[in-house]
């Protein structure tokens, strides 16, 4: 806005700057030639009339056989138009016209007078030469004024003056009527699932206020709304549990030792799925606090857990690194990533690859990988590679949207990179 404002002023003081030196070459023109060709046709008349003849070597309006404007001279051509048009207008009919600029010199410049600092600075002649066709030229001496840098320095101070007057208050009453916005672009941008701020007081212009306060009543109803999905989905798992508990009781009194397994390792699975579920839908509004740890050892422990259950998972050693997180979170995302490696690529290799902006945990395996145009697909929810519904070898295609989205709430997010000696690379990066 203020940028606007200041091209604008710039703009009209250009424009002005223009007409100004427009009406100062027509002026400068005008006191040129209106003096001489009035003096032509006064000394013309005069002729005319039987009074003193125009002499060559006396008088202001001089007359010669030839041409008396050097040929090296500088030649003005709107002087020539400007007088031929003045002279058409009094009835006289000349032949050419020439004219020759006579560069004032220091010595010509004239006295200092009583009072004056510095004495005026000399004046440029130009001499004029008309020609009456068979007797001859008529030549005529008018002074030339030059240029004045002046000008440019009273315009230059006319526009600061300007700039100060009228840009500087309208820069601060801009800059209070866009506080208010200022501020809610900021509530805008921090506006999440676990907002709880207080509303932003409706302030400024009608407009802008009556803007402030729909976001407030948006703000609020999307809050509630998030609210009561949070309800929603405590009753639905509260709901679910408790029959498949009851389930995992009575299947103890199966006989059959294969089918009681089967049945129990499908109730275990419906639990695993049902959790993945609601923490993808609660995942921005955690009740888990972030705290600080040590990243190296969360993730030992991860991969120790993997280990006492024999899967062939290792974790490189590394210094302590104190980072804040949400632990729980972050250790079920890790989790993610070693299931997969150890499901489809066959073994896990854990480490940490410190940096002084960010910190990386990379799990790289062994497998097949990911065809490269499929990278990004396994991160939609219910995405699987491996088109059967057995949960032995495809999952319910959860585990990589879930650990995207746990990392992404941390600030940090997780790649997928085919690793040239063979596997996959999952790397998630977290600021510190």
């Amino acid at each position: 806005m203020a940028l606007l404002i200041a091209l604008a002023l710039f703009a009209a003081q250009a424009i002005n700057f223009a007409l100004i030196l427009r009406d100062r070459a027509e002026f400068r023109l005008a006191q040129a030639t209106r003096p001489v060709a009035t003096r032509l046709a006064d000394a013309l008349e005069r002729e005319a009339r039987g009074g003193r003849p125009i002499a060559a070597d006396r008088g202001r309006v001089r007359r010669t056989a030839a041409n008396p404007v050097p040929a090296a001279a500088e030649h003005h051509p709107e002087v020539v138009a400007e007088l031929r048009r003045q002279l058409a207008e009094q009835g006289l009919v000349v032949g050419r016209i020439e004219t020759g600029l006579t560069p004032a010199r220091d010595d010509d410049a004239p006295r200092l007078r009583r009072g004056e600092h510095r004495p005026p600075r000399p004046i440029d002649t130009l001499l004029i030469a008309v020609e009456q066709p068979g007797r001859g030229w008529l030549s005529v001496v008018a002074p030339w004024p030059q240029a004045s840098a002046r000008l440019l320095w009273a315009l230059l101070a006319q526009t600061g003056i300007l700039y100060v007057v009228v840009l500087l208050p309208v820069l601060w009453i801009v800059r209070r009527q866009s506080a208010p916005l200022r501020e809610l672009r900021q509530a805008a941008e921090r506006f999440g699932p676990a907002d709880r701020g207080e509303p932003l007081a409706p302030r400024g212009p009608d407009d802008v206020a009556a803007l402030i306060a729909a976001f407030n009543e948006l703000r609020r109803r999307v809050v509630a709304m998030l609210d009561e999905k949070d309800r929603m989905l405590g009753a639905i798992g509260h709901d679910l549990r408790t029959p498949l508990a009851a389930l995992r009781v009575r299947v103890e009194s199966v006989e059959d030792d294969t089918d009681r397994t089967r049945m129990v390792e499908t109730i275990a699975d419906m639990n695993r799925t049902l959790d993945d579920i609601l923490s993808l839908a609660r995942l921005g509004r955690p009740s888990e606090p972030p705290t600080e740890v040590d990243l190296a050892a969360l993730v030992d422990a991860v991969v120790e857990d993997f280990r006492d259950l024999g899967a062939p998972v290792r974790f490189e050693e590394s210094d302590r690194l104190r980072i804040r997180l949400r632990p729980a979170l972050l250790r079920r995302a890790i989790r993610n990533l070693i299931e997969n490696a150890v499901k489809y690529g066959e073994e896990a290799q854990v480490r940490l690859i410190p940096a002084a902006t960010c910190v990386a945990i990379e799990v790289a395996d062994r497998g097949p990988g990911i065809p490269p145009d499929r990278l990004a697909d396994v991160f939609d929810p219910f995405t699987r590679l491996e088109t059967s519904r057995n949960r032995d070898t495809g999952g319910i295609g959860l585990g990589l949207a879930l650990a995207q989205a746990i990392v992404r709430d941390a600030g940090g997010d997780v790649t997928l990179t085919n690793r040239p000696e063979g596997g996959l690379a999952a790397t998630i990066t977290l600021p510190r």
